[in-house]
């Protein structure tokens, strides 16, 4: 695409849209943006070059009227503002570039400085350290953190890489590419006391053995420059790989290096200079740009010890640690079994993708990421953990953990301009203070805590999980959102019934994990396959003896899933995330995916059915269950789906008892599971050959099914319930349950005794309940929970008691 209309220095001449986007006049956040426009389809190619053509005009305009005072000038604007730009560097202190000293003029050149800043610097409006600390220009003088040593965690113990590697906590390969790195970006780096050193000097100090000296000589060079053989020239890094002076792998790895640490490495000026430059230079070009972007593992040139995974030098800085005293970035090592806490590639895509032009400090009225805010200076490596965690458990939503992170980079400023009171003039400027308010008005938002992020009362009420009444009641604070959390009806489609969290060893009464049974023989790998691709389809991956719910990520980093599962753990977890439709980019669930064929229809159909044993589907746009007739009405299931999970066959039967060797629904699965008396989790019961094993079978669930009445007190008071619910309620004990069944089977009590006995324990322990609160007389349920109750999709499997009955027991 190109033109004859550009102004400013293209007037006259037929020009590229590419030429103009990388030109003087367009800066790198307008450029962005309007490359992202037009990729996305928002604004044409014509509509590009007018907007391009626009700003230029603009720019030029301005240059005009600027230097309109100069009449007599005969040579162009341009050429009498870069004279008075040479006759000024030679009266101005330069700035410390990585290893000499670079003029504020060679700044601009690089357009590291604008014209305005450059000028400012030369009439003494601005200092050099001023200029110097913006980050904009330090990033290109000194660059970002490179990878300075290590951080042990089992001791808390901060080292070099080569002392790491002395001490075999790092492989001799692995160290070699980080010191090559170091060297390649700056200095080689003594993190314990904090020193920067050239390789000659870090030789000399023992900082690295001088059996690495010549190659991390090598390296540095990436930084000093190397000789052209022809010339006799020094050429930057990129140009020596060009001229085959290097080998290619080993260049590209110290090339995304320097990229990672703040940009390309101007040999000649000795400092980093923006892409755009590097390209003009020819220090860069599009073809290692698409290498660069596009990494596989062949390019991922560096690797992490703790998770034995092929990474860019970005992505493995992005797992460092920053030492609290120093800033310095240290490489992580954990032992086996340690947790390593890191963010991973899609969690780390989605903050990046989150920005606001809200932040205050150092960020005010620039649009940042939630990423860049998170390893700001004002967030602590602390608080990131636990804000990370928190947002990838489904605790905070994406927009909650903004607001959290803008409220704290608040008060840290805001106590900064505390303490300088005495300076009036720095009084925020309007925009901050109507953005404080927004932070303080969004934490009074009515959301609930759905599977990974929050869920709006609104959308419950879409949902069809809660009525008018009940939404109403939200909103004037008649009732809380905790309140309606508890309420079983509400809790089903945020939370879920139980799935099968593990196992439980009847010989020894162990409880252990489900991967843990699969390592020890007790399941065959398939069985426990499908069972924790069911856990990761229904919400998370669980440890059943810490208690704790993972996403697949955190369970395979915790060892509590095997790293050869993660890929297929990661699939099945997208049924509750949701898949990405190829063709329209949405994100759709996992039924919509299945009539897509994009995933393979048994297993598809057994996933779905986990979802519905445990609660019902899940609605991955908004991260909680929902009702089946609202199913229908999303697309997320269908008559014909209904029809074969409701008559199911051995070849629908996706999962499996390991002692009775049958193939079984995950709901007749979880029904033969005992719950675990401290967390109430579900366990896969495990016998030993001989050993007897109690289940209920098909035929006498059935009856106990059909059995039905409203006599029940409890929080079953009122409802018509079955002779199974109630058997399987918390009033029930597991060996109290067992013998009540052993007692029907064996024709000791006929199904009416049966129903006697259950209805007479329930009553004795809800009037024992009754007569401790009987003093607290106003404890009647309101009307609209009672009718709630008796809504069709009302959650049978129910083991907490609704708020109100709650409130009468305190």
């Amino acid at each position: 695409m190109t033109t004859t209309k550009a102004g400013g220095k293209f007037q006259g001449q037929k020009v590229s849209l590419w030429d103009l986007l990388y030109s003087k006049y367009i800066t790198e956040e307008r450029r962005r943006e309007l490359v992202q426009q037009f990729k996305s389809g928002a604004i044409t190619i014509e509509r590009f070059m007018e907007i391009i053509l626009t700003i230029i005009q603009q720019k030029t305009t301005t240059t005009t009227t600027t230097t309109s005072s100069m009449t007599t000038c005969t040579p162009p604007p341009e050429t009498k503002s870069e004279k008075t730009t040479i006759t000024t560097t030679t009266t101005e202190t330069s700035f410390h570039g990585i290893r000499k000293n670079v003029t504020a003029s060679e700044l601009l050149d690089s357009k590291i400085i604008d014209k305005k800043l450059y000028e400012d610097l030369n009439t003494g409006k601005v200092t050099v350290n001023q200029v110097s600390e913006m980050d904009s220009v330090r990033k290109y003088l000194e660059g970002t953190n490179s990878i300075a040593g290590v951080y042990v965690q089992s001791t808390k113990q901060t080292m070099s890489i080569y002392e790491a590697k002395s001490k075999g906590l790092l492989t001799p390969g692995t160290s070699l590419v980080l010191l090559e790195a170091q060297a390649a970006t700056g200095f080689v780096i003594d993190p314990v006391k904090n020193k920067k050193l050239s390789v000659e000097e870090s030789a000399a100090q023992g900082l690295v053995g001088n059996e690495w000296k010549n190659k991390l000589l090598s390296a540095e060079r990436a930084v000093t420059g190397y000789k052209d053989p022809y010339t006799g020239n020094t050429i930057s890094l990129f140009q020596a790989l060009k001229k085959d002076l290097i080998v290619k792998d080993h260049g590209i790895r110290l090339l995304e290096a320097q990229i990672a640490t703040g940009g390309i490495i101007d040999p000649v000026y000795s400092h980093r200079v923006p892409v755009e430059v590097a390209y003009q230079r020819g220090y860069f070009d599009e073809e290692m740009n698409q290498i660069l972007d596009d990494p596989d593992d062949d390019t991922k040139g560096f690797f992490d010890p703790n998770t034995q995974e092929n990474l860019t030098y970005l992505q493995l800085v992005e797992r460092c640690v920053r030492d609290p005293d120093t800033g310095l970035s240290l490489l992580v090592i954990v032992k086996k079994g340690e947790f390593y806490f890191f963010i991973d590639e899609q969690t780390k895509t989605i903050l990046k993708a989150m920005t606001t032009t809200k932040a205050g400090g150092k960020f005010q009225g620039q649009k940042v990421s939630l990423w860049d805010l998170l390893y700001s200076k004002y967030i602590t490596e602390e608080r990131r953990r636990e804000l990370v965690q928190q947002f990838k458990s489904g605790a905070i939503t994406i927009e909650r953990f903004m607001e959290i992170i803008l409220t704290i980079i608040q008060q840290k400023t805001t106590t900064t301009t505390t303490t300088t009171s005495s300076m009036t003039t720095c009084t925020p400027p309007p925009e901050t203070k109507s953005e404080k308010t927004t932070i303080t008005t969004t934490t009074t938002e009515t959301s609930f805590h759905g599977i990974r992020k929050n869920v709006t009362a609104s959308e419950l009420l879409d949902s069809k999980i809660i009525d008018k009444k009940l939404y109403e009641d939200l909103n004037t604070g008649k009732v809380t959102v905790n309140q309606v959390s508890e309420m079983d009806s509400v809790r089903k489609y945020l939370e879920g019934t139980n799935s099968i969290a593990g196992v439980y060893v009847q010989s020894t009464k162990q409880t252990m994990s489900i991967y843990e049974a699969k390592s020890k023989g007790l399941l065959t790998p398939g069985t426990s396959l499908v069972l924790l691709e069911a856990q990761a389809a229904t919400g998370f991956v669980i440890d059943p003896v810490k208690n704790k719910k993972l996403s697949v990520e955190e369970s395979a980093a915790q060892g509590l899933v095997g790293n050869e599962w993660k890929n297929k753990l990661l699939s099945a977890e997208r049924a509750v995330t949701g898949y990405k439709d190829p063709y329209t980019g949405n994100t759709i669930s996992l039924f919509q995916a299945l009539k897509k064929d994009l995933i393979v229809k048994d297993h598809g159909i057994r996933l779905l059915e986990a979802q519905i044993a445990t609660g019902g589907i899940i609605d991955p746009v908004y991260s909680h269950r929902v009702p089946v007739e609202v199913a229908y009405q999303r697309g997320y299931f269908d008559e014909e789906m209904n029809q074969i999970l409701d008559d199911p066959d051995d070849d629908t039967k996706g999962f499996f008892d390991p002692n009775t060797q049958e193939n079984l629904t995950y709901l007749q699965l979880v029904e033969r599971c005992v719950r675990d008396p401290d967390t109430g989790l579900s366990l896969l019961v495990i016998v030993k050959k001989g050993e007897f094993y109690f289940f209920i079978d098909e035929q006498t669930k059935t009856i106990l099914k059909a059995m039905t009445t409203t006599k029940a007190g409890g929080k079953f008071q009122g409802q018509k319930v079955s002779l199974w619910d109630l058997l399987y309620s918390k009033y029930i004990t597991e060996e109290r349950r067992r013998e009540l069944v052993q007692q029907f089977k064996s024709g000791a009590i006929t199904i009416e005794r049966f129903m006697e006995i259950i209805l007479t324990i329930i009553q004795q322990k809800t009037t024992t309940t009754t007569t401790t609160t009987s003093s607290m007389t106003t404890c009647t349920p309101p009307p609209e929970t009672k009718s709630e109750k008796n809504n069709h999709y009302h959650n049978n499997h129910r083991d907490k008691l609704p708020w109100y009955q709650e409130e009468c027991h305190r």
